[in-house]
């Protein structure tokens, strides 16, 4: 009984969403069910967590088959604390979306898609099985894609198009190397594909489904130079939908990178040597695209694929260090990245506008909400002791003690670049003189909404931002809960024993 609560959370999200399909008309219902479904799957995802970290691995067979011939599921700590990010994004965003996504935008069944993607977050985290990784792939590529795309806006449509050509382009990849690995394996189950692939006569075939997995990875995860999808789609549907984008959805792909090439595959002088130059590379596309950006979302986009590039570093340098600043980072960055683009939705709706050269004068107007703002925006630089200053410090010590100086420099030159783009946006969005906007028909500013309204954007922006301030002050806690999970990505055989019972 214990072991399936590690069903608990990705099933209630199905529940909820299936429950809030019944208010299909009502809206307003339907937030209601959001906001209190979003609440209890906080709460069962932290049940999970506490069941891992004081009980170790839980496993899950599928029908009672034993693994590695049924369905396994599993939650290590990684997966529960993913678990465990993913419906503290989905409170503060079902609060934010409660107030910002329009009723004609509900109606066309926003809250049951979010639901929906959140549940499939939720698998690709806990599942066991290679190809049923693939399934929750999928099950997030039609709600990320639904929830793109509606509204119907012309720059909507244009970048869903992006995002969905090149994700069933990856889908399409990683099959691929699902279906090679099975053809040498005949397993899918990732623990029992661990002892199998070691057996593999030909290991050239091996290495070369590892590159195609990363392939497949590096797409979703937009690395470079695989990135051109996400900053073309990820600043066009409302600021609740960028939210989960930024915070999540490419982080699945960099979890999926961490899981096989930690658990499935050895590591190759090749592999290792492809992901440096990886790492490099799209920290450098990610800052210089951000350098010259204009457009608030935009800008935010395109840090994300800078700092995709620390994370692909701390897993190119393949140490324990190296991944608890991965892993510490990958916490920090879901936070803060969704939070950004919440506060770029709440900019908007306190000026009317997404470009900077339009904006200017917030603090002078409203100086406690903009210094609730600056909390993110510092964190996502690392001015100390905020969140993004501490995962810096283990991944740089790493790169010194495996002697990868270039990885060190383009951390530091990521890092520069990404206090120089946020110190332009303060200068041009709060400091700066305000410009006259003439607010769209039909567009509801946050001066028109009744207090309620104020107060949900507020208060999910302001949950987010305690959250990053809990990262960054109690980073102590978070730097043993990283050193633990790289602990047990460097030791593979707890996984095995856990899921394939050898102990």
């Amino acid at each position: 009984m214990i072991n399936s609560i590690l069903l608990y959370p990705l099933l209630f999200h199905f529940f909820v969403a299936i429950v809030a399909l019944f208010f299909w008309r009502d809206t307003r219902i339907q937030r209601v069910i959001s906001v209190a479904g979003s609440i209890i799957a906080l709460f069962l995802s932290i049940l999970l967590f506490r069941e891992v970290w004081y009980n170790g691995i839980i496993t899950m067979q599928s029908g009672n088959w034993k693994a590695p011939f049924g369905i396994t599921m599993v939650a290590d700590t990684l997966s529960a604390t993913l678990v465990l990010l993913t419906n503290i994004l989905g409170v503060a965003i079902a609060i934010y979306s409660s107030t910002s996504i329009i009723s004609e935008r509900a109606k066309f069944g926003y809250f049951p898609i979010f639901h929906l993607l959140l549940m499939g977050l939720t698998g690709a985290f806990i599942t066991g099985d290679i190809f049923n990784l693939y399934v929750w792939f999928e099950v997030i590529i039609i709600s990320s894609f639904v929830l793109l795309t509606i509204g119907g806006e012309k720059p909507q449509i244009e970048g869903a198009v992006k995002y969905f050509t090149l994700n069933i382009l990856a889908s399409v990849i990683f099959l691929t190397a699902i279906a090679v690995l099975y053809g040498l394996t005949g397993t899918l189950n990732m623990a029992d594909l661990r002892l199998k692939i070691a057996l593999v006569e030909n290991q050239s075939l091996v290495d070369i489904a590892a590159l195609i997995f990363f392939i497949g990875f590096g797409i979703k995860s937009a690395v470079f130079p695989l990135y051109f999808w996400l900053p073309a789609s990820y600043h066009t549907p409302p600021a609740a939908v960028s939210a989960i984008f930024g915070g999540l959805l490419t982080k699945v792909g960099v979890y999926a990178m961490i899981r096989v090439f930690t658990l499935l595959f050895e590591r190759s002088e090749f592999l290792d040597n492809l992901l440096i130059l990886v790492a490099v590379l799209t920290i450098l596309s990610g800052a210089l695209g951000a350098l010259i950006q204009n457009n608030i979302q935009k800008l935010f986009s395109y840090l994300i694929i800078c700092h995709i590039g620390f994370m692909i570093a701390g897993l190119a340098m393949n140490t324990t260090v190296a991944f608890t600043g991965t892993v510490f980072y990958m916490i920090h960055d879901i936070v803060v990245k969704a939070n950004l683009f919440l506060v770029g939705g709440f900019i908007y709706r306190l000026k009317g506008s997404y470009s900077m050269r339009q904006l200017g004068g917030l603090y002078q107007s409203h100086p406690k909400l903009s210094l609730l703002l600056l909390i993110p925006l510092f964190s996502l630089v690392g001015i100390p002791p905020l969140s993004g200053f501490w995962p810096k410090i283990s991944l740089i010590t790493a790169g010194l003690t495996t002697e990868n100086y270039l990885l060190i420099a383009f951390i530091i030159f990521g890092s520069f670049v990404t206090l120089l783009v946020i110190a332009k946006l303060w200068s041009e969005v709060f400091w700066k003189e305000s410009e006259p906007i003439s607010f769209k028909a039909n567009f509801k500013s946050f001066h028109s909404m009744k207090k309620k309204e104020q107060f949900s954007l507020v208060f999910a922006i302001a949950l987010l931002a305690f959250v990053s301030l809990y990262i960054g002050f109690g980073a102590e806690h978070i730097q043993n809960l990283s050193s633990r999970i790289a602990t047990e990505l460097t030791t593979p055989q707890l996984y095995l024993d856990a899921v394939l019972k050898t102990k």
